[in-house]
């Protein structure tokens, strides 16, 4: 499914006698409370969320990824930043993450050349039957189709501007969202990417996912594939608004 969306603006314990408070738990029983934290332990390592940004071409316009990781990694959100040739050794390297057993929620991020190549690495990952639960694309100036691995897809673009709505390929059953920006006078294609309103949006997907994997409550829709948040438009300064 793909959207358009154009911005306008427990009980009490007992006291233990003194008997139980120093008495020691036989061996297996120890043993099996060790297995039960290492699972624990195990169960949520697997549930991590692992982020990768891509900066755009050559990474110089591109100094928002990098304050973008820095407010998800202040989270506690595990999260890398790369320049976008390092796309095809990323795939390299949760295919081999994958084969070892984690399990991690997967979402790619990326700006202008990077946006595309995060698209290039859904599709690379697809045959290997690795979906991405989070693509998140910040104007990118080729349309490539968004792969059928991806659960949601939201895409920034600027209408008249760079960037154009993403389709998706056949046999996508996910969630995409064509954002456009384009009425927003503080934002640019070398400046998208360091939008403090992209970047809540962008923390708060992530939440989202985290909180779709735990499952939601009864009744509640699922946040993984609700529609893109929106945030209220800016206005324009008198000045430009007189132009």
């Amino acid at each position: 499914m793909a959207e358009t969306i154009a911005r306008t603006g427990r009980g009490r314990r007992g006291a233990a006698t003194p008997a139980r408070a120093h008495r020691r738990l036989p061996f297996a029983a120890q043993s099996l409370a060790v297995a039960v934290a290492l699972l624990w332990c195990n169960g949520a390592l697997a549930a991590e969320t692992q982020v990768l940004l891509l900066r755009g071409w050559f990474g110089v316009f591109s100094t928002g990824m990098d304050g973008l990781a820095a407010e998800l990694k202040a989270k506690g959100i595990k999260t890398e930043v790369a320049g976008h040739l390092y796309w095809s050794t990323a795939v390299k390297e949760i295919l081999k993450e994958r084969a070892a057993g984690k399990t991690s929620a997967l979402v790619l991020v990326g700006h202008s050349q990077g946006a595309n190549n995060v698209i290039d690495m859904a599709r690379s990952l697809e045959p290997h039957k690795v979906s991405v639960d989070l693509l998140v694309t910040l104007a990118p100036f080729m349309q490539n189709p968004v792969p059928a691995n991806v659960v949601r897809a939201v895409n920034y673009f600027q209408s008249p501007g760079w960037g154009a709505p993403l389709t998706a390929e056949p046999g996508f059953h996910g969630k995409l969202s064509n954002v456009d920006v384009g009425d927003d006078w503080t934002i640019a294609h070398i400046s998208i990417d360091k939008s403090a309103r992209i970047h809540a949006e962008i923390s708060r997907d992530i939440a989202a996912l985290s909180q779709a994997k735990e499952g939601p409550q009864d009744g509640a829709a699922n946040p993984l594939t609700a529609a893109a948040p929106q945030s209220p438009q800016k206005k324009f300064p008198p000045q430009a608004e007189a132009q």
